[in-house]
């Protein structure tokens, strides 16, 4: 089974966004279950590691007088003119500001993937916005688009 780090996470926001802080298994218990579920150790590793790392990202300050942002060849590689795009809107429609915008990015290149798509960025942005405190507006205008795009894929 070829999974990689983001599936890892989708499962685990799946099935435990919901779950109440003192009722989320410790991190053994966890690791445990998605081996049991079929993820590789490597992954279950590098996945945890990069949900980790996302609060030290979050805490670095940014220069919020850029007006504009400038892609480097490694972002342009991993995030095609439709992810880039779709960042900017996010971010004219007030659900990702400067701060939030550079943890995508810094996840979205943490994944270690050749190139990440428009859905699975999608995906990135909300987890993002769900461990990002003062949020949760954003997150759930985010969320409401990520399942709206997945009911018109089913229908």
């Amino acid at each position: 089974m070829k999974e990689n780090i983001l599936d890892v996470l989708l499962y685990l926001f799946e099935n435990y966004i919901d779950t109440e802080e003192s009722q989320k298994p410790d991190k053994d218990t966890l690791e445990l279950e998605l081996e049991r579920v079929g993820f590789q150790e490597l992954e279950i590793h590098k996945a945890l590691e990069w949900l980790e790392n996302m609060t030290v990202v979050a805490e670095r300050p940014l220069n919020r007088d850029a007006s504009m942002r400038v892609f480097s060849d490694k972002e342009i590689e991993r995030l095609d003119v439709d992810c880039r795009g779709y960042l900017l809107f996010l971010e004219q429609v007030g659900v990702l500001d400067v701060e939030t915008r550079e943890v995508v990015i810094e996840r979205v290149l943490a994944l270690e993937t050749e190139e990440i798509d428009l859905d699975q960025l999608k995906w990135v942005v909300l987890m993002v916005l769900f461990y990002q405190p003062g949020r949760e507006v954003a997150f759930a205008w985010m969320e409401d688009l990520v399942f709206e795009d997945m009911e018109a894929v089913i229908h």
